[in-house]
């Protein structure tokens, strides 16, 4: 049964430095005739693929806040009209701060929205324009009050670490500031430069001022241990919350579980197949507006990746890989199937392994990405 389901919405009024998410420009875009193509593909998938409640439901973007009152109205009817929620799914719209207004909070509210991810990145002025940013510090705090104020009790923040000129002590800056807030989730992820992108730019031409690798992993450390005392619990490799208060539709991806994805250049994973939309406004729209599904890619997942995901993807989360429930999914037992890989990450003290799980070790956090590719063959 698919239990979640994500909501692309490529519209934004400025372009990150470091964002490559499929985005355009939200001016002489056309943000109506976008989301008549979005209902037509859901209500095409779920006559197709069913299901009969959703637990979580995440819009993303782009900036979903960048829509005016009543595109934002249409959407959030479109979303009640088509999709089984109830009181109980945990609905998250991602929201810039600066974006979210007393009208367009309470249309999320009424809308059943119950949580909110702003995008903050730093509270330092001079890296939020080096970054691209537009809003300041002052707006994060008049943006979380307002949603306070509206009846939000779940709220989150993206911050990103080892921005070009960051320093240690301007991260722990931006830490301090940020526990003011008083909210209930936090994600920390350190800058990836990604092609087609401002930053990707400037570092071929030795333009970009990197803290590296030695600062980086110091950012990492600091982040990890001043969320512990302040009462969040880290529960993924970059996400930290207060009891009870995780992201279940982040979990979905990192449990591998079946979720839909909505919208240009979303994915699924839906029945066994990963599934990738077309990314280009012109041809998601012409190809639902042809009474097609908007497919550019359906790629059936082996019984092999699909063990090699649950590793890879289950060692994200603090808790790690259940050994109960990989035999469980797929009548395998993970310490025979990855015996030399598991083997060799013990020996790097990159995992540890218990009679119930395998998880990652406090240096396998900081080296992550190299336990991860272990299990892709």
């Amino acid at each position: 049964m698919i239990k979640a389901a994500y909501i692309h919405i490529p519209f934004c009024e400025h372009i990150c430095h470091y964002c490559d998410f499929n985005k355009v420009f939200l001016k002489g875009q056309p943000v109506d005739e976008y989301l008549e193509s979005l209902e037509r593909e859901i209500k095409m998938t779920l006559n197709e693929t069913p299901t009969k409640h959703l637990e979580t439901i995440f819009i993303g973007g782009g900036t979903p806040t960048a829509l005016n009152e009543q595109q934002l109205e249409k959407l959030c009817q479109i979303i009640k009209t088509h999709l089984p929620y109830s009181d109980e799914t945990e609905f998250t719209f991602e929201a810039n701060p600066g974006d979210l207004f007393e009208e367009k909070l309470q249309i999320l509210y009424h809308a059943g929205v119950n949580r909110i991810s702003f995008g903050v990145q730093t509270f330092n002025e001079e890296l939020l324009k080096r970054i691209g940013r537009v809003h300041r510090a002052k707006d994060v705090f008049q943006s979380i009050d307002s949603a306070k104020k509206t009846g939000f009790k779940n709220i989150s923040i993206d911050l990103i670490y080892s921005l070009p000129g960051q320093t240690l002590s301007d991260f722990k800056e931006t830490l301090e500031t940020s526990f003011r807030l008083d909210i209930q989730h936090y994600s920390g992820y350190s800058l990836i430069i990604e092609p087609k992108t401002v930053f990707y730019n400037l570092m071929r031409k030795g333009q970009l001022l990197s803290p590296g690798e030695d600062v980086e992993a110091e950012m990492y450390e600091v982040l990890m241990e001043e969320m512990v005392k302040r009462g969040f619990e880290q529960y993924e490799i970059s996400n930290f919350s207060k009891p009870g208060c995780e992201s279940k539709h982040n979990l979905t991806y990192w449990n591998n579980e079946w979720y839909y994805g909505f919208g240009a250049g979303a994915h699924s994973y839906v029945n066994g197949s990963r599934i990738s939309n077309h990314g280009p406004l012109k041809k998601y729209m012409d190809s639902v507006n042809d009474r097609s599904l908007p497919i550019l890619e359906k790629h059936l997942v082996t019984k092999v990746e699909q063990m090699e995901e649950e590793m890879f993807l289950g060692l994200r989360k603090t808790a790690g890989v259940s050994i109960l429930r990989f035999k469980e999914k797929f009548a395998e037992n993970p310490l025979s199937l990855f015996e030399i890989e598991l083997k060799t990450l013990i020996e790097r003290d990159l995992i540890q392994v218990t009679d119930q799980q395998i998880c990652l070790t406090k240096k396998g956090r900081l080296l992550g990405n190299e336990v991860f590719q272990s299990f892709l063959k």
